[in-house]
């Protein structure tokens, strides 16, 4: 199984670790805020070294590509790329919302059949979400959305949707229904990337290192909800 570096700064927190055979063997975080450009680097330098005292070296890096902050994500797309270019490697692309889900997952102990929404917090009541069902599986596209009472309704009244993140507040403030419900303390972490990147390199899932570029939140159209209820 290969190593594979993750990185991880699509919102405040940079995050950085490493995995061989599909479990996490090095991992360094700071959540003070808007600090990659002066964590990132020695964090990977950390990592690198911690692969050279073993006699090991990289396989692949994976990278968060979003939605989240641009300049976090650049941070974060640049130096993967670096690598990449240096060490001749794949580079592996990581949706944002999808290693949140990871994290939640982890978190929730139920037999029923839920939903995941991961949410990124945009300006005023906006949002940049996906839904995941109880594998960790996207069953809808990743979309801005403008938080209001109606929000989610279709899927509300079918079964629990979990809502976490930065964004998930927004949706605490105004969703009246006994099947919304909230998880606390949901970030992307580097760590929670592994089974997803692990999963992408065995599928030869890799980018193109000269033109990729990660989501941005300001790429999306944000959407006006649908107005049922029930």
């Amino acid at each position: 199984m290969p190593i594979i570096l993750q990185i991880e700064t699509s919102i405040n927190i940079c995050s950085v670790a490493l995995s061989e055979n599909g479990s996490c063997i090095f991992c360094r975080a700071n959540d003070e805020g808007l600090n990659h450009a002066r964590l990132l680097s020695p964090f990977v330098n950390e990592a690198l070294d911690f692969l050279r005292a073993q006699d090991k070296k990289l396989d692949a890096v994976a990278v968060s590509s979003g939605p989240g902050s641009y300049t976090g994500l650049r941070i974060g797309i640049s130096t993967a790329k670096g690598l990449c270019y240096a060490l001749d490697i794949p580079l592996i692309a990581v949706s944002t919302l999808a290693i949140m889900s990871i994290a939640a997952s982890a978190n929730i102990h139920a037999d029923e059949d839920y939903l995941l929404s991961p949410m990124i917090d945009a300006r005023r009541m906006e949002v940049y979400t996906a839904f995941f069902n109880k594998k960790s599986e996207m069953i809808r596209d990743v979309s801005a959305d403008i938080i209001d009472e109606n929000s989610y309704l279709d899927l509300l009244e079918k079964q629990p949707v979990y809502f976490f993140g930065n964004g998930a507040e927004k949706c605490r403030q105004v969703l009246n229904c006994s099947n919304a419900r909230f998880l606390a303390d949901i970030a992307p972490l580097a760590k929670n990337m592994i089974a997803l990147a692990e999963k992408a390199y065995t599928e030869n899932r890799f980018e193109d290192v000269a033109y990729f570029e990660p989501f941005y939140l300001k790429e999306f159209q944000v959407t006006q909800p649908k107005k049922n209820c029930f």
